[in-house]
């Protein structure tokens, strides 16, 4: 069984003009040689799939390091051994990289007359570059890989200054990028620094040996639209690159002995009541390194001292924990382990004790089944595109929560490290997702020849998987690594998968296209109908994994519909764990019309030709990012606690919760009467340690109705206390139970007229004419037209009226959506 519904929304981004396989001189390889910043004797590094990376350090989990204990257990930035290089650089824009400005990265050349910049930022929503332009699934240049194209390619060369804060001057030197789109040089003062691409992923460069720890640094880098690994990146964006998500810093590490990574295990026995903690630090020399566990009061809970060899392959350090406080995304309890060397380095990071496995065809988490109630979320904002600001996140994660939402798909890339750190933080359940998409090769058949099954691009493949995993590994929240999304299916799969497990066996496997799950470790479908997940549950020969939507309820236009018949369908069948809608927001960009009038803008709106249209704004919030009706229904179908049955005096509710119990909510009620005239209400006492899946009765009050009056007892699920997504008494879920037959609809007669105009009607064989006073309406008996009309003997219509049983169309209209 294969459902599949091709919907990649691959680019805000400009296609070339050339189709795939014209012969046009514009786009042909420039000769060997020549000034292009970048070109070598043979290829560019850009258009290179040999070059991946030059001179990069290995991928890391995302840490910093502190001088101070008190500072690292505060996980303070400011005190961190780190220094943003955010902010306003000097920038020129070239149309491609054969005509960008030679020798900028000296450090006596002159860029005065040079615009500034935002960074991070977009420079295609900074004024620069021909525009935003959005096309779904065809790729924005002509299809040759891996040459990208080497004329229509815009190029951006950045500049800026610093110098060494005097806490860094002593250290080992790197300049750390979360991300930059496509592909990028640097240069530090004068220096090639190296080359990196992956768009969504981070690069970190040792410069110790180029900057100049007592003067000013000049820092340059150049940026290419489009590289050979463009054609891994066909996801929904623009085509605008990008300096973007925390941008580029300055990061510091003892010379002498440092951390270099840091892997942390916990699983539990199989009473899921003790726990294993398993602690791998990689270290650059051996050295002594104290061990702390600290609770959510920062109470030791664990401490050891030990030796550590240099290298990845160092023996773990474990420890037994006595009953830990399970992190679950309802119950996100956070230890705090704090790694330090000579008292003089701290590596502090959040851990959460929770096993996940895939047993007897379930996904579980510390033993017990879960159910993913979640949301496909792309990283956008209105105004600066890919660039998004924290607190913008922020309110999307607390939106989320406020929503009953518990799960998030990072589609279709990796995202900014801070959202993980939040969902850690709040709980939700993260499918962490590979920055590879390859949709367009869909348009030139053999689609997985070109790349996906091709050898010559194992390496790019498993690149992409070994920085999802290298990055994110450290967080609970974690709970599936994706492969990426509407790639087709090939070997480099195959490699990316085998990689994954040889260096993290604890978090199941997922891709879409992986139809049959041959590879990976759970089922995944896209839209789906409620029947054919249903008949998937009850099919025999699936019956040994469990079966996601990763991508289901589509929100485009007035949708998404049939909510709750797929969530019921979720608790009825234990395999069918859940899914996460299409999607979370609308893609528009602020802009305005001709007289200045702001409004959000999409296909088209930027004069970009092809375009597809408002495919783009299919989210269940506004561009805004204010809900859209659609995600009050999925609030609805999500509710943790719902109504089952009711009499007249008691009602029976149910915990859809997966781990917590219903503690942290209090229950009250109000009558709600046609009249509108209603101030009853009170708290009602909820059962206490209401475990998950029970169900529990509530007796209702009994109030005194009125006459014909229709009158509906609601009662109201909130928050007990308050929480930094939400206040005390936030509602959560809700349920109506009648208290009287629904009252008739009645409307009031119309008055009748002072001097009634006498109705006449006249037949015959073909027309039907009806006069009342000075009016007259003349239908064609045959047609079922209007045929004439008139008033004081004046005509009303010039041509018959048709009827038309019908309305104008919706998006909902269109097949697929």
């Amino acid at each position: 069984m294969a459902f599949v519904f091709r919907r990649a929304m691959n680019a805000l981004s400009r296609p070339s003009s050339h189709a795939a396989g014209d012969d046009d001189d514009d786009d042909e390889k420039p000769s060997p040689g020549g000034d292009a910043g970048s070109i070598s004797q043979t290829h560019a590094d850009w258009a290179n799939l040999q070059i991946l990376h030059r001179n990069t350090l290995p991928p890391r989990s995302h840490f910093v390091l502190y001088g101070r204990r008190e500072d690292a257990l505060q996980r303070n930035l400011s005190k961190a051994k780190l220094h943003t290089l955010s902010g306003r650089w000097r920038f020129h824009l070239a149309p491609n990289p054969l005509e960008a400005p030679p020798g900028f990265e000296q450090r006596l050349f002159d860029s005065s007359k040079w615009s500034h910049i935002t960074v991070p930022g977009m420079w295609q929503l900074q004024g620069f570059g021909r525009g935003p332009h959005y096309t779904n699934i065809v790729y924005p240049f002509p299809i040759n890989p891996p040459d990208p194209p080497f004329v229509q390619n815009e190029c951006g060369s950045y500049l800026t200054h610093f110098t060494v804060p005097r806490d860094l001057r002593h250290h080992q030197l790197r300049l750390r990028f979360e991300g930059v789109d496509s592909s990028f040089h640097v240069w530090l003062n004068g220096d090639e620094v190296g080359y990196s691409q992956g768009s969504r992923n981070a690069s970190e460069f040792d410069v110790t040996d180029h900057v100049d720890v007592a003067g000013q640094n000049v820092l340059a880098v150049r940026v290419y639209q489009f590289c050979d690994g463009s054609y891994l990146e066909d996801q929904v964006r623009s085509a605008a690159s990008t300096d973007d998500q925390c941008s580029c810093a300055l990061v510091g590490f003892p010379k002498d002995v440092h951390f270099e990574d840091l892997a942390v295990k916990t699983s539990f026995d199989a009473e899921y009541r003790d726990a294993t903690l398993e602690v791998s630090p990689s270290i650059s020399s051996t050295g002594t390194v104290l061990f702390e566990l600290l609770d959510a009061d920062q109470n030791a809970v664990w401490q050891d001292s030990q030796e550590v060899q240099a290298g990845k392959d160092a023996r773990p350090v474990s420890a037994t924990i006595h009953q830990p406080k399970q992190w679950t995304a309802e119950t996100p309890y956070l230890y705090t382990l704090l790694l330090s060397i000579d008292n003089e380095q701290f590596l502090s990071h959040r851990i959460g004790f929770r096993q996940v496995e895939v047993t007897d065809g379930l996904l579980q988490v510390n033993g017990k089944r879960v159910v993913f109630k979640g949301a496909n979320r792309h990283e956008h904002h209105p105004e600066s595109g890919r660039a998004v600001p924290f607190e913008w996140l922020r309110h999307d994660l607390h939106l989320m929560k406020q929503h009953n939402i518990n799960a998030i798909r990072t589609c279709h890339q990796p995202n900014d490290p801070r959202l993980y750190d939040l969902a850690d933080e709040l709980g939700f359940w993260v499918m962490d997702e590979a920055d590879l998409e390859c949709h367009g090769f869909a348009m030139a058949g053999n689609s997985e020849q070109w790349a996906s099954d091709n050898p010559e691009w194992e390496e790019a493949y498993v690149d992409r998987a070994r920085q999802l995993v290298s990055r994110d590994k450290l967080h609970p929240s974690v709970v599936l690594w994706s492969l990426g999304n509407e790639a087709f299916y090939g070997r480099n799969h195959t490699a990316m998968v085998n990689y994954i497990k040889s260096v993290d066996k604890t978090r199941p496997i997922h891709y879409e296209q992986d139809y049959n799950a041959d590879f990976v470790d759970i089922y995944s479908r896209m839209y789906p109908s409620v029947d054919d997940i249903i008949n998937f549950a009850k099919d025999e020969s699936t019956k040994r994994k469990p079966i996601v939507l990763c991508e289901y309820i589509h929100a485009m236009g007035t949708g998404p519909g049939n909510i709750k018949a797929y969530i019921d369908a979720f608790y009825q069948y234990p395999r069918l764990q859940g899914g996460w809608v299409w999607e979370w927001a609308n893609h528009g960009l602020l802009t305005k019309t001709k007289d200045g009038t702001p409004y959000y803008g999409y296909g088209g709106d930027f004069g970009d030709i092809p375009n597809d249209g408002n495919f783009v704004m299919d989210g269940v919030l506004q561009s805004d990012h204010t809900p859209n009706s659609g995600l009050i229904e999925y609030k609805k179908a999500l509710e943790p606690v719902q109504l089952v049955s009711h009499t007249k005096t008691t009602a029976t509710f149910i915990n859809r919760q997966d781990f917590a119990t219903l503690d942290h909510l209090a229950c009250t009620w109000k009558l709600v009467r046609s009249s509108g005239k209603s101030k009853e209400g009170g708290a009602l006492d909820l059962p206490q340690h209401i475990q998950p899946g029970s169900t529990f009765d509530l007796d209702l009050p009994q109030v005194a109705l009125n006459g014909d009056e229709e009158t509906l007892l609601e009662i109201r699920f909130g928050l007990k206390n308050k929480t930094v997504w939400a206040d005390a008494g936030y509602e959560l879920a809700w349920a109506q139970i009648p208290l009287s037959p629904p009252a008739p609809i009645s409307l009031p007669l119309p008055r009748a007229p002072t001097k009634d105009p006498l109705l006449s009607i006249r037949r015959t064989a073909t027309h039907l004419t009806i006069s009342a006073g000075r009016t007259t309406w003349t239908l064609d008996a045959v047609r079922g037209s209007l045929v004439a009309w008139t008033k004081a003997g004046k005509h009303l219509i010039t041509r018959p009226l048709e009827p038309t049983f019908s309305r104008a169309l919706t998006d909902n209209d269109a097949r697929g959506d």
